[in-house]
């Protein structure tokens, strides 16, 4: 139950997000519900051995280049799921650090 209401607040965020953003694009709810999936299981599988492999660059620039990495699954996402459109890494980086932001905000006061 857990995982569905913070996959629903991805989703909500998300969605909210590419009416903010001009570089992102959500076509309908349901595709945000599907992106939020699919970062799930992206930030399950792929995202730990990109961040192994490079932990070397990672130490260098003191965590920063775990942003670059979060981006970089943001892209994948929208060449994975249709009716996402990001604009380029620029917006995809932006876009990643609000999700983040704004759902970690979201889901603290969803534990109080």
């Amino acid at each position: 139950m857990n995982f569905l209401v913070r996959l629903l607040i991805s989703a909500l965020v998300a969605f909210g997000l590419s009416y903010v953003l001009p570089g992102i694009h959500i076509d309908t709810f349901i595709t945000a519900l599907v992106l939020a999936l699919v970062l799930a299981v992206l930030n399950t599988l792929l995202k730990p051995i990109m961040v192994i492999l490079t932990l070397p660059i990672t130490i260098i620039t003191m965590g920063l280049f775990l942003l670059v990495i979060n981006a970089a699954i943001i892209l994948l996402a929208s060449k994975l799921v249709d009716g996402f459109k990001v604009d380029g890494f620029w917006w995809a980086l932006l876009f990643s650090i609000l999700l983040s932001v704004t759902t970690s905000i979201l889901q603290s006061s969803d534990k109080s």
